[in-house]
């Protein structure tokens, strides 16, 4: 079993009554345990993005700094190869 440490914070009313929506609906257990599940994809997330600023950090000391126009070839590029599947493909786009 995993440690848990009991907690008081003050969130948003909204918040509060999904969270009861999700525990009355059985998408959750408790309101606790739906704000320790989004606690939990925080902390993902939050890895993820220090683990992209690596990437990006480690890329640049190799091959210099991304420009504006890096991203934009690298986005016409992949408009470029898009298979459009719904609707219509943008003005824009190649």
């Amino acid at each position: 079993m995993t440690d848990k440490e009991k907690l008081s914070v003050t969130v948003d009313h909204d918040v509060v009554e999904a969270a009861r929506a999700a525990v009355s609906a059985g998408r959750s257990g408790s309101v606790s345990a739906w704000v320790n599940n989004a606690l939990h994809r925080q902390l993902a997330h939050e890895r993820r993005l220090q683990a992209l600023d690596r990437f990006i950090a480690e890329y640049e000391a190799e091959n210099g700094v991304i420009t504006d126009e890096d991203i934009a070839e690298a986005e016409r590029s992949v408009r470029a190869g898009a298979i459009v599947v719904r609707g219509k493909r943008s003005h824009g786009a190649a």
